[in-house]
């Protein structure tokens, strides 16, 4: 959540960081600040709102003087958003300022300690307890200070710092919320994430958990807790500098629906080798792999919806028990594990809390852990046993959406991968999988086509109060996609149900017009599905129906019909999602909402 970006070099800081931010905006946020020192004195703006009152407010930084400072978007955590509590937040004589991502948990008996000792509290903010207990522990010396009040901070938290007394250094920190520096000839950065300064230099360091950073106009040096200097090897981005902008589509997630046929071809094509899945990444052999006897994937959101289908996927395949686990309930069950279980964790950031800590919790068991992540050098692929990177590249808006389908796409080439391990298929059912697989992007092109057909019945429900989404075995898993998609960015309030489990309470609720969601792409529970149909349409529902070119029955069966090529049905969520995504999409831009950016969301959960 939120956004960082600092800067200290030749240039004139203000303009950087803003345009940093500019470039975080798809994290959620609802105030903004920067920090500058002039010369002489920090200098701070901040104010609630887009970040366009902030730009509007210092006349595009121009009129914040200096060459190094610290910028801020905050999703508001502990205070409401307000100017006051905005970052950056500063001690009583300003001669410190501080940014910060996370949340620190012992703050209040933190905030008790300084305010016997004289020290007074402008905002409500947990982060203004780090500015005034960097005061405390100041004594000319900022690595020390920063390393004492890093023993006693409990949480997580990235941190951007100013020392005014030391006009030639930037701070950053690191503990569980993601965070990178970067060096270029004009100058050195600090940000959240890689995007808000692609612009300036492909030079980044990971900055690894309890570690602080010593930014100079050209240098860069790294400590650890104990103010051990650390020696660390710097990445080069590859990344396309253009494929984080719009590009000429309206939003970034219509940009993003649109790029996933590239996002599964780079996924797969350097796995496929002839009939064959090879993912040296795992470093495991076969033999290795014929040994794992259960599988435990644990994520959040999107990707825990794509851990469902994967479950149906791997259990079809390889015969292996799978269970899927919410990342943030995931520790707190107590998780029975041998050497013989591997948890495969997913994340598109690859910071994910829960699923981080998740992690954590499996290696501290003995479990192998699989990261299935988006971007190289994450924490998650960096303390995984094993990464299996997806190639979706920059995923700007919130909703994912190529991340998704390439998240899908790695698992199917991991239940392959199993099934020949385990000998659960023979060459001729993989080698039939894996043109299907490869087919998948072509199709996905084919669905993209219908975008009018998908935005005219969309348009039909921009004032809908109520959607529901039914399917089974892997249709329930993308119903529960389908309807995550439309509510977090249309704000229509929508439910996906097990079709079965409707009829047990549920089907009270459906009225008159009410639109009802059906999936069906498994022939073996077509009828199943279509008697669910019934039932709802005599309610009063009206049937929208995503089905296989070969099942004719639904369309006498639905009031409207989305038609997917033919594929395995292993692989029908990477075909029956796109309708969905679209719906969602064009309900949202319907309603005038900010689809790129809903409310109250972070594209990054940093905190628990």
């Amino acid at each position: 959540m939120c956004g960082i970006v600092g800067y200290i070099g030749s240039r004139q800081a203000a303009p950087i960081i803003l345009d940093g931010l500019a470039r975080l905006e798809y994290r959620g946020y609802d105030s903004a600040g920067m920090a500058i020192f002039d010369g002489e004195h920090i200098r701070m703006k901040k104010a609630v709102g887009r970040l366009k009152v902030l730009e509007n407010l210092t006349h595009g930084g121009e009129t914040m003087k200096g060459c190094m400072g610290i910028g801020h978007t905050r999703w508001a955590t502990h205070g409401a958003p307000s100017d006051i509590n905005s970052h950056p937040h500063l001690n009583t004589s300003e001669t410190i300022a501080v940014v910060h991502n996370g949340i620190i948990e012992n703050y209040i008996p933190l905030k008790k300690k300084l305010t016997d000792k004289g020290y007074t509290f402008a905002s409500e903010t947990d982060t203004e307890v780090l500015a005034h207990l960097l005061d405390y522990y100041y004594k000319g010396n900022p690595l020390e200070a920063i390393t004492k009040v890093l023993h006693r901070v409990e949480g997580s938290y990235a941190l951007g710092i100013l020392f005014a007394e030391h006009p030639d250094e930037i701070y950053a920190v690191r503990k569980d919320s993601p965070l990178i520096v970067g060096s270029s000839d004009d100058g050195c950065f600090i940000a959240s994430d890689v995007p808000a300064i692609l612009k300036y230099t492909r030079t980044v360091y990971y900055v690894d958990n309890q570690e602080v950073v010593k930014l100079g106009k050209d240098s860069l040096q790294f400590f650890s807790v104990d103010q051990e200097e650390i020696t660390k090897e710097p990445v080069t981005i590859d990344w396309d500098a253009n494929a984080a902008e719009k590009a000429g589509y309206e939003h970034f997630m219509l940009k993003e629906i649109y790029e996933q046929p590239k996002a599964i071809n780079d996924t797969i094509s350097p796995r496929l080798q002839g009939d064959n899945v090879v993912i040296d990444e795992l470093h495991m052999t076969d033999g290795e792999l014929a040994a794992v006897k259960r599988l435990y994937i644990v994520a959040c959101g999107s990707a825990y919806h794509v851990g469902v289908t994967g479950k149906y996927v791997i259990e079809t395949l390889a015969r292996i028990p799978v269970e899927v686990d919410v990342a943030s309930e995931f520790r707190y069950r107590d998780p029975i594990m041998d050497e013989n279980s591997m948890v495969i964790v997913i994340s598109q950031s690859g910071e994910t809390a829960d699923t981080l800590a998740a992690l954590r919790e499996s290696r501290s068991r003995g479990a192998k852990v699989l990261g299935i992540v988006n971007v190289v050098g994450s924490s998650i692929a960096r303390e995984a046993d094993a990464c299996l990177y997806t190639w979706a590249g920059p995923e700007i808006a919130v909703a994912t959406t190529k991340a998704y389908s390439a998240q899908l796409a790695a698992l199917y080439m991991l239940a392959i991968k199993l099934a020949l391990a385990n000998e659960t298929i023979d060459s001729a059912r993989a080698a039939g999988l894996i043109k299907d697989l490869r087919t998948l992007p072509d199709q996905i092109e084919l669905l993209l086509g219908q975008k009018e057909k998908i935005q005219r019945f969309a348009n039909r429900y921009v004032g809908a109060k109520d959607i529901f989404f039914i399917g089974r075995g892997i249709d329930y898993a993308i119903s529960l996609e389908g309807s995550l998609k439309l509510k977090e960015i249309s704000y229509v309030h929508s439910e996906a149900y097990a079709a079965g489990e409707l009829k047990h309470g549920t089907i009270s609720l459906i009225e008159d017009g009410t639109l009802v969601v059906a999936v069906s792409t498994q022939p073996k529970l077509y009828q199943k599905t279509i008697s669910n149909i019934v039932e709802v349409k005599a309610r009063g529902a009206f049937v929208m129906a995503v089905t296989n070119e070969e099942n004719k029955a639904m369309e006498k069966a639905s009031d409207y019909c989305v038609y997917l090529p033919e594929t395995d049905p292993c692989f029908a969520n990477s075909l029956a999602i796109i309708p969905l995504q679209l719906f969602g999409y064009y309900v949202a831009v319907g309603k005038g909402c900010d689809v790129d950016k809903p409310r109250n969301l972070a594209k990054s959960v940093t905190v628990e």
